[in-house]
């Protein structure tokens, strides 16, 4: 069984913006699998199930807002008796030039609260995560309003593009496992 979390905030304020872009990932991956998001309010998130492959996936979207996406992921890792290891975090990174895709095993938070909510509840940083790039070509004053606000028009047509590319990733690595994933899509 593989988790795999997309950080975002619920509500249609903050569709297209690119805190949701974890968001968006999953709502592609539902579509390829046929599957539909369940409310639960003992995992405070929407969730989805389906096979990538032969390998059962769940798709959790935290509704928890991204500073406590780590309350979702950790009731759901506890009632399903999962290890971090199990599974796969989809975030933005405002570190990553626009549109650029880093797989990674383990690490910090990189200043990202949803996954340093994570980090904290899970008492660990080793489970891979998946980072899609959001840093912008121009300087920027309030980064929470950045990530927070939609895409220009500039932007969006490239991130969608991103967003389709993480998905794939995302199904490579169930199929694949990290270091495959890793020698083919961090170059990209």
């Amino acid at each position: 069984m593989q988790l795999i979390v997309g950080l975002g905030n619920p509500g249609k304020d903050y569709a297209g913006t690119p805190h949701n872009l974890g968001f968006e990932v999953l709502d592609i991956l539902a579509d390829k699998l046929g599957a539909s998001f369940r409310s639960s309010t003992k995992y405070r998130s929407l969730y989805a199930k389906g096979l990538i492959g032969e390998i059962p996936v769940y798709l959790l979207k935290p509704m928890t807002y991204m500073n406590l996406s780590g309350e979702a992921v950790f009731r759901f890792l506890r009632y399903h008796e999962m290890e971090p290891s199990d599974i796969l975090v989809v975030s933005d990174d405002m570190n990553l030039p626009m549109g650029r895709l880093r797989i990674r095993r383990k690490g910090s938070h990189g200043g990202h609260k949803g996954l340093l909510s994570i980090i904290e509840l899970l008492g660990t940083g080793d489970f891979p995560r998946l980072r899609i790039g959001i840093k912008p070509e121009f300087p920027v004053a309030d980064y929470i309003h950045y990530v927070l606000s939609p895409f220009g028009e500039d932007h969006r047509g490239g991130m969608a593009d991103a967003v389709e590319r993480a998905a794939e990733v995302v199904e490579y690595y169930v199929m694949r496992g990290f270091a495959g994933t890793a020698a083919k899509y961090n170059k990209i």
